[in-house]
């Protein structure tokens, strides 16, 4: 029995959700569940039911819940300065400290850093900058962009288009034009399963010189890429798929931008994946791990050779008309600093690194020769897991079996441990938070085993 049911009739009443089937969520169909508080990797709703949240809320609350120590910095932040703009010059101690703390963490090549509120925003920006860009080097037909199937880059119309996956695209008019996918990394996946790693990746270098040649290099601007898959599978790319397919830009002056909303601040066991892969980017996009989600904070960070075309822009054409109103908000700044200082001090990168690979090692053991995984797979504090119907001969389950949200309910109801059905396939996705312990990845794998055990035997 809930012990609001007038909050869960308010909130089927009049709360929009995102991400949600609307009507069985409106007619009570579908849970409600409201959250109420939380301790490091546990969050507990209303109704007293202790949960082990081994997805971080969406891959980001990665210090972990009831961080006293950011919570104190925001509301000192609020009672000092709750708000002041950052055009035209203003700052504040938080957002200049934070930027700094950032490009301090980046790679060497980075100059500047813009901030937002959320990763959609982010490479909003980050398509605008890069058509700027063109049009102040004198490109103006230079303009497309792009992105992977099942790569993730955001909700809004231009980043909904970027994402590729159908769930974005359908019934919106997505995606726009000037907006192209390419092959997905996705070596479980390939079409040729007679292909090796190397072989595959010669496949997807292939395909996006292809693409590029019947497009026109001189109309392509950007690529616009996850280090790891994120909501398209939690997929880590094959060996030498990230050299390979920059040698490409490279040869046709086409800007990388890596999104690092998932991976960056440590979720790879280092402090971004362009480090973890050898990327040099000409933007990254940040947000999640910013902050650890305790306050929206989005961030691009702006390349040295992009950093002085802009400027060049400026000096020719006046102020750059781009803003948000909560750009660098001093909140979100704040919870920032805060953040990130405690990512060093608890040492949570290398926990991230060590204890994730136990997660994944403990996982394979158990369910890698289960005849319904088709594959185990992650990298750090990522783990997945994907369910196949034949294993010998890789057919999937029918999707209106929805295997993986069986497995993700049985997962909660059982052991109160929850993981991520992800889009578009069959595939049980794990984030924990960085503060994980090898004890609690115990939990984590036994329940997950047990769930598999229950829905597919």
């Amino acid at each position: 029995m809930l012990k609001n049911d007038q909050l869960d009739q308010w909130d089927r009443e009049n709360f929009f959700h995102p991400s949600t089937h609307l009507a069985q969520h409106a007619r009570g169909e579908s849970p409600s569940r409201v959250l109420k508080t939380g301790s490091g990797v546990f969050i507990e709703d209303r109704d007293g039911n202790k949960m082990l949240d081994a997805f971080a809320g969406l891959y980001c609350v990665n210090v972990g819940y009831g961080r006293q120590e950011i919570a104190e910095a925001i509301a000192d932040q609020a009672r000092e300065l709750a708000y002041y703009h950052s055009y035209v010059g203003h700052g504040t101690e938080a957002s200049i400290t934070l930027s700094k703390m950032i490009l301090d963490r980046a790679p060497g090549n980075m100059s500047k850093v813009y901030f937002g509120l959320g990763g959609s925003d982010a490479n909003e920006t980050n398509v605008k900058l890069i058509w700027y860009y063109n049009n102040i080097l004198d490109r103006p037909e230079k303009k497309k962009i792009i992105s992977r199937w099942r790569g993730y880059h955001g909700s809004g119309l231009v980043t909904g288009s970027l994402t590729g996956l159908d769930l974005f695209h359908k019934k919106f008019d997505l995606p726009l034009s000037n907006i192209l996918h390419t092959e997905a990394p996705y070596y479980f996946r390939r079409e040729d399963s007679s292909q090796t790693e190397d072989q595959f990746v010669t496949y997807c270098v292939n395909a996006l010189e292809a693409q590029i040649a019947h497009e026109g290099a001189d109309t392509i601007a950007a690529f616009i890429g996850e280090p790891v898959l994120g909501t398209g599978g939690i997929v880590p790319p094959p060996a030498g798929y990230w050299a390979a397919i920059q040698a490409v830009l490279k040869k046709h002056d086409i800007l990388l931008v890596v999104d690092e909303v998932v991976t960056g601040f440590g979720r790879l066991g280092t402090m971004f994946g362009s480090n973890h892969y050898g990327i040099k980017a000409d933007i990254i996009t940040i947000a999640k791990g910013l902050t650890s989600a305790y306050a929206p904070l989005s961030g691009s960070i702006i390349s040295d050779e992009v950093w002085n075309v802009l400027e060049q822009g400026t000096d020719e054409n006046g102020p750059l008309g781009h803003g948000w109103t909560y750009s660098a908000h001093p909140i979100g700044a704040a919870a920032g600093v805060a953040n990130l200082k405690l990512i060093d001090d608890l040492n949570l990168v290398v926990n991230a690194g060590e204890v994730g690979a136990y997660l994944n090692t403990s996982m394979q053991q158990a369910l890698g020769d289960h005849p319904n995984v088709g594959e185990v797979r992650g990298e750090g504090m990522l783990c997945a897991v994907e369910f196949v119907k034949d294993k010998d001969n890789r057919v999937f389950f029918d999707a209106a079996d929805k295997i993986g949200m069986q497995v993700s309910a049985t997962l909660l109801a059982q052991d109160k441990v929850i993981a991520r059905a992800m889009p578009q396939g069959d595939i049980l996705g794990f984030a924990p938070p960085f503060c994980l312990t090898r004890q609690e990845a115990d939990i984590v794998v036994a329940a997950t085993a047990k769930a598999v055990k229950t829905v597919l035997g």
